[in-house]
């Protein structure tokens, strides 16, 4: 963290402690940074913390994203949206010159699917929910899932899983999902995206994983 910086501030459990203690960095060292959020838990987070709040029409160009995964492979892909906010964490995070993701140990695997069995969360255009569905289920096989919303206003993101991801791998599945059908917004696979991964561990330690050159 340095002074006059512009972060991006993503969702999720994780984050309150890293904003909670960006806030005390920010007091200790007397630092000037700009904080553009994920969702309404990371305004309100960036708020409550006393941090300056911005957006991308003010800061379209960011220094570093910090966001939490559901799950993270050995490349540094990641399974993001289980929470129903993947269309911006994945806006802010790639407009940002580096994207940091911390997350506690049950989300470190080798390959995606091996800890997260909820599937790969997609938001679709409400209207095209059914057509959508159809194609994928036809390409992939498995089953589509409606994610209801609870105590939330918004209920967009649904869940394909079955044979097609480890069948087509993270990027296959990522830009088919894309181009299959009109109407999908955005994967939660973000692909060759982060630069490092910090893991909290169950004894407290902190285990690095970092984007290997080439």
């Amino acid at each position: 963290l340095q002074n006059n910086q512009v972060l991006g501030i993503g969702s999720g459990s994780t984050i309150v402690h890293a904003v909670h203690r960006l806030a005390e960095r920010v007091k200790q060292d007397n630092l000037s940074i700009v904080c553009i959020p994920t969702s309404f838990q990371a305004r309100q987070l960036i708020l409550q913390n006393g941090l300056t709040l911005s957006d991308l029409d003010r800061h379209p160009e960011l220094d570093v994203a910090i966001d939490g995964a559901d799950e993270v492979d050995s490349d540094l892909n990641l399974i993001k949206g289980g929470g129903g906010c993947l269309t911006q964490e994945k806006i802010v995070a790639g407009y940002a010159k580096c994207f940091i993701v911390i997350a506690d140990y049950r989300k470190k695997s080798e390959s995606l699917g091996e800890r997260w069995k909820k599937g790969i969360p997609i938001e679709v255009i409400p209207m095209a929910y059914v057509p959508v569905s159809r194609a994928l289920t036809k390409k992939f096989g498995g089953a589509v899932e409606l994610r209801m919303a609870v105590s939330k206003a918004v209920r967009v993101p649904d869940q394909p899983h079955g044979r097609g991801f480890k069948q087509w791998g993270g990027s296959g599945v990522n830009q088919h999902v894309n181009s299959c059908s009109a109407g999908v917004v955005e994967t939660g696979l973000f692909i060759d995206m982060a630069e490092v991964v910090y893991f909290g561990m169950e004894d407290g330690s902190v285990s690095v994983r970092e984007k290997q050159p080439g």
